[in-house]
């Protein structure tokens, strides 16, 4: 059992089923809502775990529009592909929100990957799952209509942020404007495609958050 309780709660909700050797602590950074962590075209020496608040991944174009990849909600990791191969980052990891990052630097990755049984193999299985992800918002966003690219939006939200109630319905924490930024659309046609969905009882709108059904 590790000795940093945030660091084993993230391990934990990742990678279930795979032991933390004793005594591994992580460092922490906090952020102030809008604060990035690192820029686009920067290299970084770390990547990170969100252990609470939530970073939001955005890319800036050439022509200067910036578009958002995904919102990054606890405990999922993020900057490990400019991390591991040594490149600099691809977009800009900003904080939304009051917002608290582990630090998973250099020595810390190769005591986990050299000491862990099964740590490399779920970490790529994880890096996998995320890259795939973020594949399709971004097919999404150049070759599907409005309501397929709310649909992916809505279920990455889901997925990341959703926590079952005692009615059995999800209730995902998320505005109109973020769902609205991640699908690349417009907040009227966001709030249209909600209320569809509410009138087919797919799912049910409340102030700063909604609740999916399963």
């Amino acid at each position: 059992m590790s000795s940093d309780p945030a660091l084993q709660r993230v391990f934990d909700a990742l990678f279930p089923g795979i032991a933390l050797p004793a005594g591994v602590t992580l460092p922490r950074r906090r952020l102030c809502d809008g604060r990035s962590l690192f820029v686009q075209g920067q290299r970084t020496a770390a990547f990170y775990a969100v252990a609470s608040g939530e970073i939001e991944a955005r890319f800036t174009g050439v022509d200067g529009s910036v578009s958002a990849l995904e919102n990054i909600a606890p405990p999922r990791l993020f900057g490990l592909a400019a991390f591991a191969a040594g490149q600099p980052a691809g977009y800009e990891a900003v904080a939304r929100g009051a917002t608290e990052v582990l630090v998973i630097a250099r020595d810390a990755y190769v005591r986990l990957m050299d000491e862990v049984p099964g740590f490399a193999r779920a970490l790529l299985a994880e890096f996998a799952h995320r890259h795939d992800g973020t594949l399709r918002l971004l097919q999404a966003a150049r070759h599907q209509d409005a309501a397929e690219r709310f649909a992916l939006s809505l279920a990455q939200m889901t997925r990341e942020r959703g926590r079952r109630d005692d009615a059995g319905w999800l209730e995902v924490p998320a505005t109109q404007t973020e769902l609205a930024r991640l699908a690349h659309l417009s907040r009227q046609t966001v709030n249209e495609l909600l209320q569809a969905a509410q009138a087919e009882g797919r799912l049910r709108l409340g102030r700063g958050r909604l609740w999916v059904r399963p």
